[in-house]
């Protein structure tokens, strides 16, 4: 009996000892406008959606669901990740056998109306040598979220 009390500390400790923080870090999450330009397709507008995984966030490493919506309705789906006000953004549209997939980075910053804000930077990969392109965004309302606690 002694021995299987023992057994149950110990797996409890190990489980206590792999726990990760709660989430301390802003949370982004919300629908941006975005007016970006690109070498193929020149000035166009999407629609961005960032929601917080609550489950795989945690201390300032913040993990999303990240969707892209054109005004033809096009859906790219993919991932960013956050540590403090750096984002990563990793994205794909698939449709039939093609797949278009595209990288990204951002800074997110308030801007002049106390809005989220992010200028990002991605590439696209061709068999011509890729396609880059840049995006400004800014969250719809001045009323986003808080920083979670």
């Amino acid at each position: 009996m002694k021995k299987f009390v023992l057994l149950i500390a110990m797996l409890g400790f190990a489980g206590l000892a792999q726990a990760r923080p709660a989430f301390t870090g802003q949370n982004y999450s919300g629908v941006y406008e975005c007016r970006g330009v690109n070498e193929l397709i020149g000035d166009y507008e999407v629609t961005v959606t960032l929601k917080l995984n609550r489950l795989s966030s945690y201390g300032s490493f913040g993990a999303y669901n990240y969707e892209v919506e054109t005004v033809n309705s096009v859906t790219y789906i993919g991932q960013a990740v956050a540590n403090g006000n750096q984002l990563a953004l990793s994205f794909q549209f698939i449709e039939g056998h093609a797949t278009e997939r595209s990288t990204g980075v951002a800074i997110i910053k308030k801007n002049g109306q106390g809005r989220w804000s992010f200028r990002k930077l991605y590439y696209e990969p061709d068999d011509n040598g890729g396609n880059y392109g840049s995006e400004y965004c800014v969250m719809n309302s001045s009323k986003g979220p808080k920083k979670v606690a």
